[in-house]
């Protein structure tokens, strides 16, 4: 997705909304409990339901990655779901990615090639050198956390 795509959606759906999917499989409905894979099926059912109102989708990745090879798997299933049912809408891989740069040039080859999101958020602690990998890719987004608003943030941001 360019930047001009996203202020088109941004104009057109006259919204900035960007819906986290940060599933937690103890506050999945019970009956997506029995499915296959029931944190795929919850974020089908949210992204089915908003799509008309967001212009982005954020999964955070520590919530599939909690869950092992099936919570990567769910989240690969939802980002090809967006993907091919919704590819106007904006991806955010929200994965706070950050380190040397041959470990991260990996984090973008994975969330930018592999996995096709738009955007990956990124913690620049280490450096520029930490955040090259990821804006080499064109037509894909870094987003870095500079100043977040957690209680300890200040305790290293200030």
């Amino acid at each position: 997705m360019t930047k001009q795509q996203l202020i088109e959606q941004i104009r057109k759906k006259k919204s900035f909304l960007c819906i986290g999917l940060d599933v937690d499989l103890t506050k999945i409905p019970s009956f997506l409990l029995d499915s296959e894979d029931p944190i795929f099926e919850f974020n089908k059912a949210i992204i089915d339901a908003t799509h008309h109102l967001a212009v982005a989708y954020k999964p955070n990745t520590a919530f599939y990655e909690a869950y092992g090879i099936k919570g990567w798997q769910s989240l690969e299933k939802t980002i090809n779901y967006l993907n091919n049912n919704y590819p106007e809408i904006f991806t955010i891989a929200d994965a706070k990615r950050g380190d040397i740069g041959n470990t991260s040039t990996m984090y973008a080859k994975a969330f930018f090639e592999d996995l096709q999101f738009d955007s990956v958020t990124v913690a620049p602690y280490m450096g520029s050198d930490s955040v090259e990998p990821f804006l080499a890719f064109k037509n894909k987004f870094t987003i870095l956390l500079a100043l977040t608003s957690n209680k300890g943030g200040l305790d290293f941001q200030g």
